[in-house]
């Protein structure tokens, strides 16, 4: 089985997608109706639908989608993680239709001016929620957040953290420090696993090569190891610098043929639990 763990859909009749520009080419729809033709031609069998934007209606909207389409196989949603009810909304999330498909909780942490912001009493208080309901945490950072992530990790040991697109490197400049240091530092905590996903689009979108994403990619296959490492394709948004295809071809070429299964499935499947 190969798991997509990473990708996204969006209706702009049903709401706005605000952080997509006004001219760019992903300003439209894009739905699982689109989104499978392409992922079974390249031989995915399983997805993870993550979140977009942080409104509470999208969420039950996804468990609805997962429940209706049996590519999607988990989702990762957006709760408040702020709010003083929070473990009682993860349990009603958990009571929808498709409930059983809520495998984690995201939030657009790289939006937050704080860099501490994962750090603030009241969110690691919904993080503590999070572990205490069996989910997951996806953390969608920018480099210069990374040490607060290795702090969050550090004080909540049975908390899983995914850290997406692998830190969101500046690929384009060709520069790995200081990410290179802040990503090992979160690496080193046995709680924490990364997605190989979102890199075609941190490089040049127009002339990106296999070569230019292979010393990020070697970073964190060397630092979390293939147990701890899945496959996102990060589709719609991919797709500003490459085909769904081409994306996965990319990242099987990165990865060396005998670690492909922890990459491409068990690791997904196992931290998911799909």
């Amino acid at each position: 089985m190969t798991v997509d763990a990473h990708h996204h859909v969006w209706d702009l009749s049903v709401r706005d997608q605000d952080w997509i520009g006004p001219d760019s080419p992903i300003r439209r729809d894009f739905t699982v109706a689109d989104l499978a033709p392409e992922a079974r031609a390249a031989g995915i069998d399983r997805t993870v639908l993550v979140q977009t934007i942080t409104v509470p209606e999208e969420t039950p909207e996804f468990l609805a989608l997962a429940d209706a389409h049996d590519l999607i196989a988990g989702v990762v949603g957006w709760t408040d993680l702020t709010r003083p009810d929070i473990a009682d909304e993860l349990a009603r999330l958990r009571e929808l239709p498709g409930g059983r498909y809520l495998k984690g909780i995201r939030h657009q942490v790289q939006g937050e001016p704080d860099p501490d912001w994962l750090l603030r009493p009241d969110v690691r208080r919904g993080l503590a929620a999070v572990a205490e309901a069996g989910l997951v945490y996806d953390l969608l950072v920018l480099p210069h957040q990374l040490p607060a992530c290795v702090k969050a990790a550090e004080a909540l040991p049975g908390l899983t953290f995914v850290l997406d697109h692998v830190g969101k490197p500046p690929i384009a400049s060709g520069a790995l420090d200081p990410w290179d240091t802040a990503v090992r530092a979160l690496a080193a905590l046995p709680n924490t696993v990364c997605k190989l996903s979102g890199m075609v689009t941190e490089a040049d979108p127009a002339s990106w090569t296999v070569d230019d994403v292979r010393p990020y990619a070697d970073v964190v296959l060397d630092a979390f190891g293939p147990a701890r490492l899945m496959f996102g394709s990060d589709w719609p948004v991919c797709t500003l610098a490459a085909g769904y295809g081409d994306v996965l071809d990319a990242a099987r070429q990165l990865v060396p043929a005998r670690e492909h299964r922890q990459v491409f499935e068990d690791t997904a499947v196992r931290v998911y639990d799909l």
